[in-house]
């Protein structure tokens, strides 16, 4: 048993076609922004950071004592 596609059929496709176009569209520049912000956050870190790589986080932070005189 074969249907035949009705010209509703044709224009509910197009619409659906055109909107997941358009949230494709926008979720993926929603992603590139997201992305290319993470980017230029990692390096703008990267090249105000004074420490290097090998150096603790701790070594900057005043020594404690134990004992308090």
């Amino acid at each position: 048993m074969g249907t035949s596609l009705t010209p509703d059929f044709w224009k509910l496709f197009g619409v659906l076609l055109v909107i997941s176009m358009a949230v494709t569209f926008v979720v993926s520049a929603a992603l590139d922004t997201l992305v290319v912000r993470l980017q230029q956050r990692r390096r703008q870190r990267r090249l105000t950071d004074d420490r290097t790589g090998t150096t603790p986080y701790w070594a900057d932070r005043p020594r404690r004592t134990l004992v308090h005189h």
